[in-house]
């Protein structure tokens, strides 16, 4: 119970530490938000933080714009889409959020983002995603995305009672539904690409 409390309270000053450094800087054009599984009985606790922080960090004037990453992988909702859906419904302008809709890792949203970001013309872009996804990502961030800069998510600054996804309105997710849809542990090659999870199944010189 100490080692998880300690790891709890060092994540809690890094992200703070980052998002800190990010408000004495030039604001960012977008920050990517990595996907989590849209589920359509309920939200995940991840799930919510990463909208309400892309949500937060656009009303704090980090960022004007927000990319949602994420295909449909472990449930038949395209998870990119499904994550603009709520963060429009809770107030972000829909002409500022967009949608990443190839990525299927972690790896990925944070490469296929940055390429979409850089196709749609923005300059300074960051990842936003909560601590634990950060720190995993941190040397891939460096040797394949430009050393993209990171703001995590801070927990306290979006919801101190830690009931987060209460707080996401329901929508309809129809837009993001894809038909006969295999989960991605089924999909053939599945476990090829899992021993390159850290980015080694990534055309980087697309």
């Amino acid at each position: 119970m100490v080692g998880v409390v300690v790891s709890s309270c060092t994540s809690t000053r890094f992200a703070e530490k980052k998002f800190q450094e990010a408000k004495r800087v030039e604001p960012y054009d977008v920050v990517i938000v990595p996907g989590v599984p849209y589920m359509d009985k309920g939200f995940g606790s991840v799930f919510a933080a990463r909208i309400l922080w892309a949500k937060y960090l656009m009303d704090s004037g980090i960022t004007k714009n927000v990319i949602f990453s994420g295909a449909a992988v472990a449930t038949p909702y395209t998870e990119g889409i499904a994550m603009k859906v709520i963060a429009d419904s809770l107030g972000a302008d829909p002409k500022h959020t967009f949608s990443e809709t190839r990525a299927e890792h972690s790896t990925e949203n944070a490469y296929y983002g940055m390429k979409m970001a850089q196709k749609m013309g923005f300059k300074r872009i960051a990842l936003a995603s909560d601590p634990f996804q950060t720190k995993s990502l941190r040397k891939m961030l460096k040797k394949r995305c430009n050393n993209m800069p990171y703001v995590p998510v801070v927990f306290v600054r979006i919801d101190p009672t830690k009931k987060r996804e209460l707080y996401l309105p329901t929508i309809d997710p129809k837009d993001a539904f894809v038909p006969n849809f295999v989960p991605l542990a089924d999909r053939e090659g599945f476990f090829e690409r899992l021993r390159g999870t850290y980015g080694k199944h990534i055309n980087f010189n697309e």
